[in-house]
């Protein structure tokens, strides 16, 4: 039975008083106000999909940088859940917060960049206040989902040649524009990453449906994908709930749109490379 890993999942809470709304941009995204999912409704559903684990990461729409949640998820059921934390990384005490969030057993960093409630690209990702904690994530081992624009692949790659060692993750395979179909030269900034080893795609629902989009296709877009990079530096995430649709459906979904590439590549691209990224995935 194949490993089944879902690297891209948001829970959000019933209780605004124990977890209170702090959403980055000013106002709480429409989708987590529309279709909450807890942690237990989360884990329902992996079920229903039969999916092993998930990351659940920090819902910045709805939480800010309080992974307080995030934390109640993982610590209530560690067995099925790894989380990923969000922090201001320009803050002068941004080591204090990643270690608050480590030590309450949170595997990732995720830097928020772009986003409904955050329109456009942030000019901060390569801020040199933010360098302390790249160093940080560097040293100890700690990958960074990146939820960013192709706008922002410039100021990623200033962060690659200053931090060579470092592991990032782009959500949403940083939302390059595909409607053009093949050669995807509005793709080629991302393209342009596959040189940088530590440089990893979370291939989510919402790159499958912008695959489907105008000229492109799924199945020349994600081959393209797949010999740029190999499997081993791609992951599979739903977006759930913030992709409309059911989590078996979602997963169907992505296994419908990828079930062209070889079977070794999924069987890495739906688990394995997860486990890579997030060695607490193998506990």
């Amino acid at each position: 039975m194949t490993f089944v890993v879902d690297t891209h999942t948001h829970v959000i809470a019933a209780d605004t008083k124990r977890y209170p709304l702090a959403p980055v941009g000013g106002h709480q995204s429409e989708w987590s106000a529309e279709r909450p999912v807890s942690f237990e409704a989360l884990l329902a559903a992996m079920d229903a999909a039969e999916i092993d684990r998930a990351i659940v990461v920090q819902a910045s729409t709805v939480y800010g940088n309080d992974n307080s949640y995030v934390v109640d998820a993982v610590q209530a059921h560690p067995d099925r859940f790894s989380g990923v934390f969000s922090i201001d990384v320009l803050a002068a005490d941004s080591i204090t917060q990643m270690q608050r969030w480590l030590d309450a057993g949170l595997s990732g960093l995720r830097l928020f960049t772009t986003g409904t409630t955050m329109p456009g690209q942030a000019g901060w990702l390569d801020d040199e206040r933010s360098f302390p904690a790249w160093e940080y994530a560097q040293r100890h081992a700690i990958p960074v989902c990146l939820q960013m624009t192709a706008l922002g692949i410039p100021a990623l790659l200033n962060m690659l040649a200053r931090f060579s060692d470092i592991r990032v993750l782009l959500d949403h395979l940083a939302r390059p524009d595909l409607a053009g179909g093949p050669p995807y030269a509005e793709a080629a900034p991302l393209f342009s990453l596959a040189a940088h080893p530590g440089v990893f795609l979370k291939l989510t629902n919402r790159t499958i449906r912008e695959a489907s989009r105008g000229a492109s296709t799924p199945a020349a877009f994600f081959q393209r994908v797949l010999a740029e990079f190999g499997a081993a530096r791609i992951a599979w995430g739903s977006n759930f709930p913030a992709a409309e649709g059911s989590l078996p459906d979602l997963l169907a979904e992505a296994r419908d749109s990828l079930s062209m590439l070889p079977a070794e590549a999924l069987v890495a691209i739906f688990g394995g490379t997860a486990r890579t990224i997030y060695p607490a995935l193998a506990n």
